[in-house]
């Protein structure tokens, strides 16, 4: 079968000085509660370079406390019964078709999600009374995508920004980024985990080495038929090895949609629920751009790639993207200095045994990343 190989691109140029201000997007609504005492972080002061985890006096206990439930959510949205449009009602406003226009459609939120500078740049906002998404207007079965974002500012407690793939199926296959907020100077987590014929339960989280909230930071997912690896800023975090043969499953059967959103998750998402979300400096907003891939289009039953997707020159060479040994020692590099939960070392959790695919040694790396 001829292999078609479909590309498509988002490019754009960085405009920081046309983003949206909150003041532009804010409503009226406050809600005021009390926060709780945090040691402040600081990332231009206590990071100094990117040699440098983050300074807790016991970085084990922050492990502790900042971890969240990881067993009890797969919820992307939030919303409320009542959910009444940002202050001023819809506008009859004309359709944006360009940038990331192109790619997305916005599917929840009565307005609290826009694009701006002609579908360049889209935001997503969340107060009390709903959070907001988007998703693809395409499906893929295997894609290499990259996102630029910039995640709430300042006291973000409470919230969940995510960018991830998912399958529609009841057994779903899914891929997920999830940034969990914090407290004003106390750093983002990054949730990670995949779920393969419905079962999660494979979830990682790191801190970040930069502040997240004060420029763009690029979050690339590769899902091809060999593996699924994390990136940000095109340093791979994680990879996820296809292990089929050793009865390990790996979602390569179900196409999938690109979605994004954000939501309260007070109950779990910041130092495991203990602290909410302050809804007096709602609305919070993330902002998105620049989204690139490279991919295999799902449609009407059949792959753009054909039925069996393999690289025949330099552009689809991603369908056999590997990591050498520089991107593996990258990856133990994140794991000692900045991973904050592995389920592979929670024997705890799993008190019948480790999940098969941490204790598999492969020929080039010892068990799963």
């Amino acid at each position: 079968m001829l292999c078609i190989y479909f590309t498509f691109q988002s490019s754009i140029t960085l405009h920081e000085n046309t983003l949206p201000s909150n003041e532009q997007i804010k409503t009226d609504h406050v809600f005021p509660t009390s926060l709780l005492s945090s040691r402040k972080f600081d990332y231009n002061n206590d990071i100094t370079s990117v040699d440098q985890p983050p300074p807790y006096n016991s970085f084990e206990t922050q492990k502790v406390i900042d971890q969240p439930s990881l067993y009890d959510h797969d919820v992307k949205e939030e919303t409320t019964s009542f959910h009444p449009p940002l202050e001023g009602g819809k506008v009859n406003e004309p359709e944006i078709i360009e940038g990331l226009a192109k790619d997305f459609d916005i599917t929840w939120g009565d307005g609290r999600g826009k694009f701006y500078e002609n579908g360049d740049l889209l935001s997503l906002s969340l107060d009390k009374y709903s959070g907001s998404g988007f998703q693809s207007k395409n499906e893929y079965l295997f894609a290499k995508i990259d996102m630029k974002i910039k995640l709430i500012p300042d006291n973000s407690a409470g919230t969940v920004t995510t960018f991830y793939l998912s399958s529609n199926e009841t057994s779903h296959d899914e891929i997920d980024f999830e940034f969990l907020g914090n407290l004003s100077g106390q750093p983002y987590t990054i949730h990670t985990n995949i779920y393969c014929q419905g079962r999660g339960n494979r979830e990682q989280q790191f801190y970040l080495w930069f502040d997240p909230t004060t420029d763009f930071h690029t979050y690339s997912i590769l899902w091809n038929p060999r593996r699924i690896v994390f990136f940000v800023d095109r340093m791979p975090i994680r990879v996820f090895e296809n292990m089929e043969a050793f009865g390990v499953p790996f979602p390569n059967r179900q196409a999938m949609r690109i979605y994004s959103s954000l939501w309260n998750a007070d109950d779990w998402a910041t130092q495991g629920g203990r602290v909410h979300t302050d809804w007096s400096h709602a609305p919070f907003v993330a902002s998105f751009r620049n989204f690139s891939a490279k991919s295999c289009v799902w449609s009407y039953g059949s792959s753009s790639c054909g039925s069996d997707p393999r690289p025949t020159g330099f552009e689809d060479a991603w369908l056999m993207e590997d990591l050498d040994s520089s991107g593996l020692g990258n990856i133990r590099w994140m794991q000692e200095n900045y991973m904050t939960y592995n389920y592979c070392n929670d024997k705890w959790r799993f008190h019948d045994g480790l999940p098969k695919e941490c204790t598999i040694r492969m020929p080039t790396r010892e068990g799963q990343f």
